[in-house]
């Protein structure tokens, strides 16, 4: 009788299948085997050996070929994985292929870390040694560093780690989106030498196994990565740092779509370590947390390399007729003759991203999604930025042949060409991820601007955070607002974060930082807290907001996305999915409706949200539902556990 195994596949299906294992394979628990299922050969987990077989099953199909010569996870792997299936509603197969090298991989792209100022002789402020003292002195529980840019978080993280890995233990360092520059992997390395497993999607799928067994087999004790990092095996796991722990990349975009912070508080727990998180702009749930005293807060209140919050100015769009306004183009000239450097921030790429025609009101709309196409003049494209589709500028109205047609809005293709209309004598360059496609042009960019080689630097989302050059004098934050008008509860928290973190790019080094922020809602509430930095005040008033409208932290959200490429069919699958849940007592059931985007790639999107002040009801009610229903051909069902976008 040949051995039998038991193994998970990572498909939306929540069982395992036995199979045989061929006469003289040896295949154990936590390997990796190609095994036919249905007319396909695909890649399963091994979960359990020496299994018996299911009564009433014959036929046993054998396994074909076996990919690991040593297990590649374990019993702690795998009892994660099944805490990871239940959290998130998921099959035990996804959540496998979620925590393994050769899972889904995160976005691609070069990602600026916090560069730290960090040295192993740095002289620590009284805040910083403190919060060291307290996280040396811990072995269980969870605590947050809370300080303003530039205040030195990344050196108190970088001796708490020292202090765990003296011990013999373990520690895991997070950093947002999908890789870290070479300069915090150098200073990492300085401090701790091959100790270190870099963990990121950028790295060759061999690479990334072998760094993997690495931490596995013992022969390194830190893991640094992204989001995913936070599977890592590391060995007697002391220490989990979850750096910008605010950042909304910490959450998967695909199945399952876990949260890491909830991942390192769950495996924290469970193994007995010490969690910190970190932030200038702590998460609305995190902060709330410190507020009720279920997470310790240590406190860095100023910043560590001579430099000063910098001014904050808010300047209003509106009479203005180019997207930079007058006194930030004096204070950019100002700037220059000063002898230092400009960072403009704006959240959005490409030349314009509205077409319409001012005759009919036609809008140039995507193909396959419910979204405007944005004008890319250098590639001379209109392109869609959620799927991709791509056609070209057009002259003449498609729908009435009118000649008065025209683009609105501005990307940071129309800034970086304003900005060389009105100072030509200045070098000015763009950070986006049409600017930085090929390999090391984002570097060579960084280095360039590091050296004073670049007076401007225009950028999206690469440059709200990590920027740290002393030559930068100004930060213009070209557009404050566009964040704002998304119809979703976390607009505002967004918007306040990222303010506030572009504006700490500026006046580092030096006490004269100015920062200008632009904004057709200079009034606005959100915009004018940020401005002046009265970060308190902001969340207690978001929070009594959250509290009357039943958003997080004060309920828990289970959203439910239906999409087919037949909308009636998505639609009504949603209505029948939701039937059964209208009489749960504790459980409010919201929709369905059509999802904000309600078209991508083709597909109708329809979502519903269920929404509890007690996450164990909302959870088993979702649970049970996902069950019970069995979605019809052609509808393909998203689940999200506490979503952080409802778009």
């Amino acid at each position: 009788m040949p051995e039998l195994i038991e193994v998970v596949f990572n498909l939306p299906v929540d069982r395992r299948f036995t199979y045989a294992v061929p006469q003289g394979l040896e295949v154990k628990a936590g390997m990796r085997v190609t095994a036919p299922f249905g007319s396909r050969r695909l890649l399963g987990y091994v979960v359990a050996e020496g299994v018996q077989a299911p009564a009433g099953l014959s036929g046993i199909k054998e396994v074909l070929r076996r990919i690991d010569a040593q297990p590649l996870f374990g019993p702690l792997e795998l009892s994660l994985a099944q805490w990871l299936s239940g959290m998130y509603l998921c099959a035990l197969g996804e959540a496998l292929a979620a925590m393994l090298p050769g899972g889904r991989r995160e976005v691609e792209g070069e990602e600026l870390a916090e560069e730290p100022e960090a040295g192993a002789d740095i002289t620590l402020s009284p805040d910083q040694d403190q919060a060291v003292q307290r996280l040396s002195e811990a072995r269980e529980g969870m605590f947050y560093l809370h300080g303003v840019t530039g205040s030195g978080k990344t050196e108190v993280f970088l001796r708490a780690a020292g202090s765990v890995l003296a011990r013999g233990r373990g520690v895991i360092y997070l950093v947002p989106e999908i890789a870290l520059t070479h300069q915090v992997v150098e200073i990492f390395s300085k401090r701790f030498g091959s100790d270190i497993a870099v963990l990121h999607s950028g790295l060759s799928p061999s690479r990334r196994l072998n760094e993997w067994t690495r931490l596995r087999d013992g022969q390194a004790h830190l893991a640094i990565g992204a989001r995913s990092a936070v599977f890592a095996p590391v060995r007697d796991l002391g220490l989990v740092v979850i750096d910008e722990e605010h950042e909304g990349s910490y959450k998967s975009g695909t199945t399952p779509r876990y949260h890491a912070r909830q991942v390192a508080m769950h495996r924290a727990r469970a193994e007995g370590a010490v969690l910190v998180m970190g932030s200038a702009t702590p998460s609305l749930e995190a902060w709330h947390s410190i507020r009720e005293g279920r997470i310790p807060c240590l406190s860095l209140g100023r910043r560590m390399s001579g430099g000063t919050l910098p001014e904050v100015r808010v300047r209003g769009l509106a009479g203005e007729s180019t997207p930079l306004s007058r006194p930030l183009i004096e204070e950019i000239r100002r700037t220059h003759e000063a002898g230092r450097q400009t960072i403009l921030f704006l959240n959005r790429r490409g030349f314009a991203y509205f077409f319409h025609c001012r005759s009919c009101g036609f809008e140039m709309k995507c193909r396959q999604c419910s979204v405007a196409l944005t004008f890319h003049k250098q590639r001379g494209r209109m392109v869609c930025h959620y799927c991709g589709y791509h056609a070209a500028p057009v002259t003449v109205c498609p729908e009435c042949g009118s000649l008065e047609v025209g683009y609105s809005g501005f990307g940071t293709e129309k800034i970086e060409e304003e900005l060389a209309r009105l100072f030509p004598d200045l070098t000015v360059r763009r950070i986006d991820t049409d600017a930085v496609r090929h390999k090391g042009a984002l570097r060579g960019l960084l280095a360039e601007f590091r050296s004073g080689k670049i007076d401007i630097l225009v950028g999206t989302q690469m440059v709200a955070k990590g920027l740290n050059f002393p030559g930068v004098k100004l930060v213009g934050i070209v557009l404050a607002d566009s964040g704002l008008r998304l119809p979703d509860f976390r607009a505002a928290e967004r918007t306040f974060g990222l303010i506030v973190q572009v504006s700490g790019r500026a006046g580092r080094y030096h006490p004269d930082g100015t920062v200008v922020v632009q904004t057709y809602l200079p009034k606005d509430r959100t915009i004018a807290l940020a401005a002046q930095g009265k970060l308190e005040e902001f969340y207690a008033e978001e929070l009594e907001n959250r509290r009357t409208l039943g958003f997080p932290p004060y309920t828990r959200l289970i959203r439910v996305v239906f999409r087919s490429r037949n909308a009636d069919k998505a639609q009504q699958a949603a209505a029948d999915f939701c039937r059964p849940l209208q009489a749960t007592a504790g459980v409010e059931v919201l929709g369905p409706a059509e999802c904000p985007l309600a078209v991508i790639a083709g597909n109708s999107r329809t979502q519903v949200l269920l929404r509890a002040a007690e996450f164990n009801r909302v959870h088993a009610a979702a649970h049970r539902a996902l069950r019970a229903f069995s979605p019809p051909a052609g509808v393909y069902l998203e689940v999200d556990v506490d979503p952080v976008s409802l778009l």
